[in-house]
């Protein structure tokens, strides 16, 4: 894995996160663990991928789903995601305002995007018109203990970071039932990584990529999705929240 994008002419902001940049390896492999454990809900259904990105995890999708659509803002993003993943639909869209009709998709999917919204409940508004009664909303979002709230230097990119509590009043305010929520967090490899560290993700932080030991480079280009896991027991502490609800009203 090299520091460019291996399929990708998008440019890194921080804003998301791309494949094939040895240096941004952790946060692809910990966005590739929810996508991995979010397939099953989008076996033959047609899915809406809300805040698509690069599109690798919608690529993903598609390859259960019956059809899915990445929807994106971005312009030269959207015009990439049609380019490098024919399978997939993609269309540029306002997220608090979906170009589609009501009651259009089975489920709806938008990993590690609400964060980056100034009016979710508008957004989950969206969410819960275009899906069909009982459809299926899966949502992923930083736990807020990752980046501090209002700590721009983190991440600009990022409006409001959500607590487990936070996430789940505004899914379920917005018509929705919680059906599971999970917590997201490093095992054994990796909380070995964390003693060495302190932090192995404040170590990540802490400058530019350019600036990092070698050790923590090779450290972080060796991640891999199954130094992550998922559980439903101390979401307080957890690195992301994994989010299954269902439409009820």
């Amino acid at each position: 894995m090299t520091d460019r994008p291996a399929t990708s002419p998008l440019t890194l902001t921080g804003e998301r996160t791309l494949p094939g940049i040895a240096t941004e390896n952790y946060w692809f492999r910990r966005h590739e663990v929810a996508y991995s454990a979010l397939l099953p809900f989008c076996l033959g259904a047609t899915v809406i991928d809300a805040g698509c990105g690069e599109g690798y995890g919608t690529d993903r999708i598609a390859a259960v789903a019956r059809q899915v659509v990445g929807v994106d803002y971005d312009p030269a993003t959207v015009a990439h995601l049609a380019r490098r993943y024919p399978r997939v639909r993609a269309v540029r869209g306002n997220l608090v305002a979906l170009p589609f009709a009501a009651g259009s998709a089975d489920v709806l999917a938008s990993l590690q995007v609400i964060e980056h919204l100034w009016d979710q409940p508008a957004f989950l508004a969206e969410c819960h018109r275009v899906l069909r009664p009982a459809g299926t909303l899966l949502l992923t979002t930083p736990n807020r203990l990752t980046f501090s709230p209002g700590n721009v230097a983190l991440n600009p990119f990022h409006v409001r970071e959500l607590a487990p509590d936070e996430l789940v009043e505004l899914i379920e305010t917005a018509g929705f039932e919680v059906s599971r929520l999970l917590g997201l967090r490093h095992r054994r490899r990796l909380r070995r990584l964390d003693r060495r560290y302190g932090s192995f993700v404040d170590a990540q932080l802490a400058g530019p990529a350019a600036t990092w030991h070698p050790s923590l480079r090779q450290d972080v280009a060796a991640v891999r999705e199954a130094d992550f896991e998922l559980s439903g027991a101390e979401l307080a502490t957890s690195l992301d929240l994994v989010a299954v609800a269902i439409r009820t009203a």
